[in-house]
């Protein structure tokens, strides 16, 4: 299905280039993500229009994907369909402007869906200023018609782009822990998704117990921890195949993996002797070169963007706090001062902050810093809220929040969330069950 998509994608940057040389001048439409609380923008998502019944139904799909997407990320409000003036068919004219701002919609999004004579669907989509009266812009793409969703996401990529100047994380998945069973025999098993949760399916059988799934940067590969036989070991898994295998030979435990940005090493944490620390394995050469040499417990490392550093989780302080170091593990410094335990330090996509855990006062909490500890902001507060993973901008941090049970067990739940990075937009992540340890992918290749 991804190589599909590569042509459609490669398709649509063409489409983009014929489009904007008959755009007008730039619009004023635009929405500041840099500031806290954000007025939604009022969009109008119209149904993206289709000559036949297939056509038609496949077009009102995608532009329901398309709002669903714009507003869940908080910082758009696509209008009631119900109030809109202009008819679909006047409207692949041109925009009658003042109909659609007499209903306050500050942009418009219209798209046509068409079969091609070869069988592959081309989709059309505009974004319209309605007050400046100017489109902001324009793309055509072509792909087989199954893939009709992957382009929604891709459109709702575009427009967040165009219109908040950053990069959209839409066409993105996420590989988790579904988790079911009784407290004391819980089966964890791992999965994989949509960003919006459709496209779900299992990637393991549940026969062993799964933890910490982490996509690789080209997003075909996940590397995870499992208990087999009661030995907990790291696998790397292949998403296409299915091929899994374990990583290394090593007489100790080994656990909290994660791929380094060029995605040519994982760092991951072995213990041996009661003592852990952090290391790094080439994937080509299995060589491994160890990073920390501390009698403290030292895990949980994520490597900076450019690769040049790594923040880990340490003990060696008296209580779990976040250090960075070199690349090489030297120039071992803390950046975590304040009050409470802090675990699970991981670094943002675009090298400006690091998320984070964060145990106080009988509560969890996820936090992010910049790397050198300052500007210590917390986003969320719960019984239990863990795992922090980033998307792919940077923007919006998904985690799980656990609730408690009673005294025998009973009751309680895991379940996705995802946070605005001002601490704003806080929603639930829809799963059919349980969850956990969620890892948010790169974009679609």
């Amino acid at each position: 299905m991804h190589r599909k998509l590569a042509s459609a994608v490669r398709l649509a940057c063409l489409a983009l280039l014929f489009v904007s040389l008959a755009l007008p001048a730039l619009a004023e439409v635009r929405v500041d993500i840099r500031r806290g609380n954000v007025e939604p923008l009022p969009v109008a998502v119209t149904k993206f229009s289709g000559l036949t019944e297939p056509e038609a139904r496949i077009g009102t799909d995608m532009s329901n994907v398309i709002s669903n997407n714009l507003e869940r990320s908080g910082l758009f409000r696509p209008l009631d369909r119900r109030a809109f003036i202009q008819d679909a068919a006047s409207l692949l004219v041109r925009p009658r402007f003042s109909d659609w701002r007499v209903i306050n919609a500050q942009a418009l999004i219209q798209g046509n869906v068409k079969v091609q004579p070869d069988g592959r669907l081309r989709v059309e989509f505009r974004l319209w200023d309605v007050f400046a009266e100017a489109q902001m812009t324009g793309l055509a793409y072509f792909t087989e018609p199954e893939n009709w969703r992957r382009v929604a996401h891709i459109i709702s990529d575009a427009i967040y782009k165009r219109v908040t100047g950053e990069d959209g994380y839409f066409d993105t998945r996420i590989v988790f822990v579904s988790e079911s069973g009784p407290k004391d025999k819980r089966v964890k098993r791992l999965a994989i998704m949509d960003q919006d949760g459709d496209g779900f399916r299992f990637l393991t059988d549940g026969t062993a117990l799964v933890l910490t799934p982490r996509f690789s940067p080209t997003t075909q590969e996940i590397t995870y921890l499992s208990y087999y036989n009661a030995s907990p070991r790291v696998y790397l898994f292949d998403i296409e195949t299915g091929r899994e295998e374990v990583l290394g030979n090593f007489k100790g435990m080994t656990f909290a993996p994660r791929f380094t940005p060029d995605g040519k090493s994982i760092l991951l944490s072995f213990a041996t002797e009661g003592n852990s620390d952090v290391y790094r394995m080439n994937l080509q050469t299995r060589k491994v070169a160890r990073l920390t040499r501390h009698p403290a417990i030292d895990t949980s490392p994520s490597a900076s963007p450019d690769g040049n550093f790594v923040t880990f989780n340490s003990d060696r302080g008296g209580s779990p706090q976040i250090y960075v170091m070199d690349d090489n593990g030297g120039n071992v410094r803390r950046i975590s001062f304040g009050r409470g335990r802090y675990n699970t330090p991981v670094w943002s996509p675009r090298g400006d902050l690091i998320a984070f855990t964060k145990q106080l006062g009988g509560k969890f909490h996820i936090g992010v810093m910049r790397p050198d500890g300052s500007g210590e902001r917390l986003l969320s507060e719960s019984f239990l809220d863990e795992a922090p993973t980033w998307a792919p901008n940077g923007r919006v941090l998904m985690f799980f929040r656990e609730t408690p049970s009673d005294a025998k067990g009973r009751g309680g739940s895991s379940r996705l969330y995802s946070v605005d990075l001002t601490g704003d937009n806080l929603q639930e992540v829809e799963t059919s069950g349980d969850a956990s340890d969620p890892a948010w992918s790169p974009l679609n290749p």
